[in-house]
């Protein structure tokens, strides 16, 4: 088809949906008083992929004009970020058992509980390390918080992974912390521990941006859901930090967040803030979100632990919107045990967020794999792609700590195809943004970016995206058959589909670091668990760590 034609397709679509397709940047100009013609419904059969006869095409006229007079009669009421659908999206397969699981957080002996010579050495501290510090009120959370609040402000402009320092906020919370701790009250290993979040969350008193320009003046009066339950664990907010706009990538409207590694490289993204400023030391640990690999990529390119939780163990409530049934909210921290202690911190269910769920949630820090069933991907795992080598020395680790790896091949469905299932929720989160034109605000403006993704998925069909969650379901039913006999299983980070099929699902992931490529940069691996075995995961992650040094090493640029 020639460029042209395909335009006057595109625009005879756009008619029927009330969108208009010539004039970028101008509000809907499509309207009831304009007719639908045949050509139109032709052209919008064709973008579809499908094909009707002349009288198919005169009978269902009438029922488009209609339907396009509901459209624009919809756009009239205003819909917030904060409006979910009343369609749920629900991991549990038939038939499924929870896991059994004993609850609680069985953390290590503290490795380093002095302080250092040099004070600002606690900047690369763990989490484990510096609750215990503070317990046993050796160092105070303002002095603590201070530190970071420092590091921030002398190295966040560098990396470009700060959008707000929360400095009055901090410091109130950590003298209230300090006043607790000597008064007798101490509320767990968090108390008094700083952090940063991801600027999708809201936070009462200062900006929320999204990383996006049409944002960037945005203010929500509320506290997010798990800012609040990190506030009730008397954690420490030193910072929003950055993150791709709109939740892709590492460019937000300041710049590109860059990978302490190498920081003329972006530190990927979208919790691209969270993970740079994790692995440089200016926070101890963060609060990512993952749609489709938002924590598991920037947590590789960074060289730092993340944990992607299994889909409604954390309230997105308070947090922005891209995809109802995939967003997940998670910690970003320098070790799975880091990981453990903060997720027993965020998880549970919570009225604000209907797809919140309460399951027993464990974690010890002594695992027996020899009573464990571990699955890797094998042909994954054996196929060309860089990085391999330090791939098969972290399955060897894996094997001299009495695991028996067992191969497992992920479900045989059409995974790839299903992408579109977060395009379309993503457009629908920011359709006003389309309609209004205000996308020709956001910094990226190629094809692969959200204002063209946006744009385009306007014209993916309603009945096309309910055939796509049919088949999710069918691939949910396929990867509880895959647990039957395995525990979990380990994979390459980004091999096959295993990403987007683990997002889609639901299922939860811990990713590891595993040492360096041949330029330097950090790699991963990832440990897939079943669903609500969060704990799991962690351990076993946790034990890999004990094994091995790559969460000991910091980028050199920022460990003075």
């Amino acid at each position: 088809m020639k460029p042209g034609s395909l335009l006057l397709v595109f625009i005879s679509f756009a008619a029927i949906i009330g969108y208009s397709a010539m004039a970028a940047g101008q509000p809907d100009t499509a309207s009831t008083e304009q007719a639908i013609l045949p050509a139109d419904a032709a052209a919008a059969a064709l973008i579809a992929g499908l094909e009707f006869t002349r009288v198919e095409i005169d009978s269902m006229l009438e029922e488009l004009e209609y339907n396009l007079e509901g459209y624009l009669k919809l756009r009239d009421l205003p819909l917030e970020n904060t409006v979910p659908p009343a369609i749920l999206f629900d991991p549990v397969p038939v038939g499924f058992t929870p896991p059994s699981v004993r609850e609680g957080v069985r953390p290590s002996p503290a490795e380093r509980n002095v302080v250092p010579e040099r004070f600002e050495d606690l900047a690369f501290y763990s989490v484990r390390e510096l609750a215990e510090l503070v317990r046993t009120r050796k160092v105070t959370s303002i002095r603590l918080t201070e530190l970071f609040l420092d590091r921030l402000k002398r190295h966040g402009s560098a990396l470009e992974c700060v959008i707000t320092i929360t400095e009055e906020l901090a410091l109130e919370q950590a003298r209230r912390a300090d006043g607790e701790i000597a008064a007798g009250h101490y509320r767990g290993p968090l108390h008094g521990i700083p952090y940063g979040a991801k600027d999708l969350l809201a936070v009462n008193g200062y900006p929320t941006t999204w990383g996006a320009e049409p944002y960037r003046t945005q203010t929500i009066n509320a506290d997010a859901a798990v800012v609040r339950r990190l506030a009730e664990a008397g954690a420490v907010l030193v910072a929003k930090l950055t993150l791709g706009a709109l939740a892709w990538g590492d460019v937000w409207y300041g710049g590109t967040t860059r990978n302490p590694w190498n920081t003329e490289q972006g530190s990927s993204g979208s919790s691209a803030g969270s993970a740079a400023a994790t692995a440089a030391g200016l926070v101890p640990f963060a609060i990512g979100t993952e749609t489709w690999g938002s924590i598991v990529s920037p947590s590789t390119r960074c060289g730092v632990t993340g944990l992607r939780p299994t889909f409604g163990r954390v309230s997105r409530a308070g947090a922005m919107a891209l995809s109802w049934t995939m967003d997940k909210i998670g910690p970003i921290c320098r070790t799975a045990e880091d990981c453990a202690i903060v997720f027993d911190a965020i998880h549970g269910a919570d009225p604000g967020d209907a797809t919140t769920v309460d399951r027993p949630y464990g974690f010890d820090h002594d695992i027996d794999f020899s009573a464990l069933r571990i699955g890797y991907t094998k042909d994954l795992f054996e196929s060309d792609y860089p990085f391999q080598e330090n791939d098969q020395a972290a399955l060897a680790v894996i094997r001299e700590l009495g695991a028996d790896l067992i191969p497992v091949t992920l479900p045989e469905l059409p995974v790839g195809a299903l992408s579109f299932v977060l395009n379309v929720e993503a457009a629908a989160a920011f359709d006003e943004l389309t309609r209004s034109g205000r996308d020709d605000l956001m910094v990226r403006q190629i094809k692969n970016a959200w204002p063209n993704v946006f744009r385009a998925s306007r014209l993916i069909p309603a009945v096309e995206y309910v055939q796509a969650n049919r088949i999710r379901w069918l691939l949910v039913q396929a990867m509880e058959r895959l647990f039957t006999d395995i525990d979990c299983y380990i994979a390459p980070s980004f091999g096959g589909n295993n990403l987007l099929c683990t997002n889609l699902t639901g299922h939860p992931c811990v990713v590891v670091p595993t040492g360096f490529d041949a330029e330097g940069g950090p790699t991963s691996i990832s440990i897939i668990g079943r669903l609500y075995d969060e704990g799991l995961i962690l351990g076993i992650a946790d034990a890999y760590q004990g094994a091995t040094e790559w969460d000991e090493m910091h980028p050199p640029l920022f460990s003075r």
